[in-house]
């Protein structure tokens, strides 16, 4: 036998390097210049199956390789979504920019320029797009910015009037450890559901949330999960599930509270020591103002909850520790504020706040870190200079600006008007995911007269502008990741060199600032790793007056993470203002918690009252439009993706049916309306409609309708207000929540459900547009005023 020797192959280079997603921390693995995959951080006892997204996004064909400005923008012809885009050298589409900024600030003025971006952009500090948008736009001159956010937009102008700060919105509740210690009974409003805690804003070192849900079911923890969906709770947790109609919380925990009140099962005392004005909301509860108590009885016939059910949690929550939460997703609804100011009071009538195990809290169940304990250090921060022209408008309040120039609007106390914007300036975050009612924001669209975006990807939002710049994603460059909810912190090493002509968002600003005039201003002499170095320095200049010592910078980076050191002793939200409310008393008028504000008094709002109190929403089950729209939809964080991120890829792209978004209904609608598991439906109101592929499912409840946030918007090119992708949000109503607060009210909608009839439509969503080949174009707008 002749053995005949075989060529060996020269094994190819494989680089390891570490970097950050909002969704976890990781190893991203290196061939030939591409990701081949990415492997979890070693820490992390629950990694997210997100990771195996990056690296068919990082490679993906809707990558944006070059600079692009649309065909129909020199003629003023409207943004479809569907435009042909022209390819551009940097060089052009840079002066285009420069030029544009300039051509509106000097005819405009600050308030004609929109900086638009959202959080999510990056679990890197140093390039956040968000942050780097604003220091652009601000050294320039200012411009018009956002207030607050869609996550809890409404708490964070509610809360300071009721507790003198949002900070418990903010992820600062009470640390696990004491939960699983100390309470007895755990009533989430809103559910627990892990699948929410896979995300953090700043990056994930180690998922933690399952674990402590864990623990609190070994201490033999009794857990109620109030909410319209079973599945807001895991199965193995054994929490009992009160079925909920969708935006009713608030009546639920008024009927709770009526019952402390009149069976004498409140703590009086507390309410004398530590509140402001519970006399005052004493008597709407117990109807002596308006002749309508708020019993028991009276909650079930709005919330569905039977009364028996609602006087039996309220005498359990009196007789042992309770801790309450709230999701998030309460306040993002007509008239949000209230179930959050609804919760805290009830806190406060059992009497817990300030002790181990008790009180509430806010965000459980809705984002990573919320109760995981953490030193009290600070996390990777790079702020933008302030906005010298001081205009802002609230976050979901977009399409009214650019609808309603001078237009005016009532807003926590102020009256004000709406800028005249003539540039919307785009960077980080897709608002055709993540604004409500999408066929009205498409209209608004049409009104500047110039979009600009830096994005990677061909997104919905790339699509509807008019300059697109190609940006790096966090694997093309260097970074430090992290945040104040997690207990390590990240080096994002360069894994590749940039795809197509992409560049980093910080350089394409320091170019355009450049030919401004002001490129020493934004840049103040600073490379990509002077950037790195000075966010990690803050970090650790922070930690060492607290008596942390962190490793030097070099060690730092050649590590790849730092782990912090754990805190010396459990927090416990307000419990210095337990122990001494004189000494620490609540940054609000009273230095109390208050249950009636007179702040919120003056304003005079009647859709913000100065106390909690039931509010019917403009679109509930018990609305008058249920009639014509007889499901509640409820639109949710989605368990393959991050909001809209990575839906192109294939963790996101596995759970599509038939290429669309899944909608869960219960099996008596599915069967009322003759629809079986796996049907293509159209989802439908006044506002618009989307196609969606059918799950029945009896993990929820009748008369409501779930679906998942973020499938890219992709409308039919001829028109109609049908998506035929299943972005929900071409059904939500573009209202503010209050004139307290102006949130999103998303929360807010009522649908209905057919069967599709015919050949459905196909999915563009992942299909680059029409791009003309690069050329010398000297594109020149010929109606923008001069």
């Amino acid at each position: 036998m002749t053995i005949t020797a075989q060529a060996t192959r020269p094994r190819r280079p494989v680089a390891r390097v570490p970097s950050l997603a909002h969704w976890g921390a990781f190893t991203a693995v290196v061939t030939d210049g591409r990701v081949v995959r990415c492997e979890p951080f070693g820490h992390d006892p629950t990694p997210s199956p997100m990771l195996a997204a990056i690296p068919a996004m990082v490679h993906s064909p809707l990558r944006i390789a070059r600079p692009a400005v649309r065909e129909g923008w020199r003629e003023g012809r409207p943004r479809t979504g569907h435009d042909t885009f022209r390819e551009v050298s940097w060089d052009e589409a840079l002066d285009l920019v420069a030029g544009e900024v300039s051509r509106v600030r000097a005819a405009h003025g600050a308030g004609g320029i929109f900086g638009g971006s959202y959080g999510w952009s990056s679990a890197g500090r140093v390039h956040h797009a968000r942050t780097l948008v604003r220091r652009f736009l601000a050294l320039g001159g200012g411009f018009v910015d956002q207030l607050a956010n869609y996550s809890f937009g409404a708490a964070q102008f509610l809360l300071p009037h009721v507790l003198g700060t949002f900070q418990p919105v903010t992820g600062r509740a009470t640390d696990w450890p004491s939960v699983v210690a100390d309470t007895r009974l755990l009533i989430a409003f809103g559910g627990l559901a892990p699948k929410n805690s896979q995300v953090g804003s700043g990056g994930v070192g180690s998922h933690d949330f399952e674990t402590w849900l864990r623990r609190a079911r070994a201490a033999g923890i009794r857990i109620v999960n109030v909410s319209p969906l079973k599945s807001d709770a895991p199965d193995w947790l054994d929490a009992e599930w009160i079925a909920i109609r969708p935006n009713t919380d608030v009546a639920l925990m008024l009927g709770l509270a009526h019952t402390l009140l009149t069976e004498g099962r409140h703590d009086a005392a507390f309410l004398d020591r530590y509140c402001a004005g519970f006399e005052t909301f004493a008597d709407y509860l117990t109807g002596r103002r308006d002749g309508t108590p708020k019993s028991a009885d009276w909650a079930e016939h709005i919330c569905g909850v039977p009364a028996d059910t609602i006087r039996a949690l309220a005498r359990d929550a009196a007789a042992q520790p309770t801790y309450l939460t709230a999701t998030w997703s309460l306040q993002r609804a007509h008239h949000g504020e209230q179930p959050y100011w609804a919760l805290i009071t009830l806190a406060a009538m059992l009497g817990g706040i300030g002790l181990p195990g008790q009180g509430f809290g806010f965000g459980h169940g809705s984002i990573h870190g919320t109760g995981l304990p953490r030193a009290a250090l600070p996390g990777p921060d790079l702020s933008p200079p302030p906005n010298p022209a001081g205009l802002a408008i609230p976050v979901a309040r977009i399409a009214d600006m650019l609808l309603d120039p001078g237009g005016t609007y009532e807003f926590n106390g102020r009256r004000l008007a709406y800028p005249d914007v003539r540039m919307v300036y785009w960077a980080g975050g897709n608002p055709f995911h993540h604004h409500q009612d999408l066929n009205r924001l498409r209209r608004a669209w049409q009104k500047p007269e110039t979009v600009v975006v830096h994005d990677s990807w061909w997104t919905p939002t790339a699509r509807h502008a008019d300059i697109v710049l190609p940006a790096t994603t966090s694997l093309e460059r260097n970074d430090v990741g992290g945040t104040s909810r997690d207990r390590f912190l990240f080096a994002m090493h360069r894994a590749i060199a940039p795809v197509g002509e992409a560049r980093h968002d910080i350089d394409i600003f320091a170019a355009l600032a450049g030919r401004l005039g002001y490129a020493d201003a934004f840049t103040e002499g600073r490379d990509e790793m002077a950037w790195c170095r000075l966010v990690y320095d803050r970090i650790r200049d922070g930690a060492a007056a607290k008596g942390v010592a962190l490793p030097a910078f070099q060690q730092f980076w050649a590590e790849g993470f730092v782990a912090l050191p754990p805190p010396e002793r459990d927090f416990v939200l307000f419990e210095e203002f337990r122990r001494d409310p004189d000494v620490h008393r609540l940054a609000t008028p009273s230095g109390k918690i208050e249950i009636v504000s007179a702040a919120v008094a003056g304003f005079g709002y009647d859709d913000a009252p100065p106390h909690p109190a039931w509010l019917p929403p403009a679109e509930w089950l018990g609305s008058p439009a249920a009639k014509r729209f007889p499901l509640h939809l409820i639109t949710n964080q989605p368990a393959r993706r991050l909001h809209s991120q990575t839906d192109p890829g294939p963790v996101s792209v596995a759970g599509k049916i038939s290429e669309r978004e899944p909608i869960r209904l219960n099996p008596q609608d599915a069967a009322r309306r003759g629809l079986s598991d796996g049907d293509i439906v159209r989802v439908f109101n006044d506002r618009g409609a989307c196609l969606a592929g059918l799950v029945i499912d009896p993990d929820v409840a009748p008369g409501v309708a779930v679906m998942a946030t973020g499938a890219w918007f992709d409308p039919l090119p001829e028109g109609g207000g049908l998506d035929v992708h299943g972005n929900p949000n071409v059904l939500t109503p573009d209202i503010g929540t209050s004139r307290l607060a102006q949130g999103s009210s998303a929360q807010s909608t009522l649908v209905e459900i057919e069967g599709f009839v015919g050949t459905p439509p196909p999915v563009r969503a992942f299909a680059p547009p029409p791009l003309a080949p690069l050329a010398p174009t000297a594109f020149v707008r010929t109606d923008a005023p001069m």
